[in-house]
């Protein structure tokens, strides 16, 4: 058992990492990782939401949609859930922490759309994950997006403190350049569990 959560704490974080290796939840990566702070209060609330919808879609894969033969209608049951999972980590995070809601601005809502949440659902019901592999692989997934996010955020502030990048590359392109080079990284990881 503890051999099979390494493979899928390996698998999810680095391997299939979803941002770097995936390119899934690309909007959020680039936009809120900025500062540090920002990133890791980002990255904490993909993981809770990731972790918690990969447990409720699977019991309502399991005991909704399966059950009653509408299968069809998985997109939009685990979008519904997602969404539903979004506001309310939005009002706990305005009233624990105003000022961490206030940095994460338009892409704290968007985590409802954040095709990598989507996609850790939709991976578990694919794989044929039980209960607790679906909960275990979500909360991995989510902790590889924290690890690109706040690994990209930290780049992009030594990039902004130390480097000098010519004028046209300031900003968004030589962030791209740096996430590109980032995700080649990753890719060095396949091929690492068989």
């Amino acid at each position: 058992m503890a051999e099979q959560i390494i493979t899928s704490f390996l698998a999810a974080v680095l391997i299939e990492n979803f941002v770097l290796v995936r390119f899934l939840g690309i909007c959020p990566f680039v936009g809120v990782s900025k500062r540090l702070e920002t990133a890791v209060g980002m990255g904490g609330a993909v993981i809770f939401v990731m972790a918690l919808a990969s447990a409720i879609t699977w019991l309502i894969q399991r005991f909704v949609l399966t059950a009653f033969q509408v299968e069809y209608l998985q997109t939009i049951a685990f979008i519904l859930v997602i969404a539903s999972l979004v506001q309310f980590v939005e009002l706990i995070i305005k009233k624990v922490s105003r000022g961490l809601y206030d940095s994460l601005g338009v892409y704290l809502p968007l985590i409802t759309t954040n095709c990598a949440i989507l996609g850790a659902c939709i991976i578990n019901i694919q794989k044929g994950f039980d209960f607790i592999n679906a909960v275990l692989y979500g909360t991995f997934a989510g902790m590889g997006f924290t690890l690109a996010i706040v690994l990209f955020a930290g780049i992009r502030e030594r990039l902004e403190l130390f480097s000098d990048v010519p004028a046209n590359m300031k900003g968004f392109p030589i962030s791209l350049v740096a996430a590109s080079l980032v995700s080649l990284a990753f890719f060095g990881f396949q091929g690492l569990i068989k």
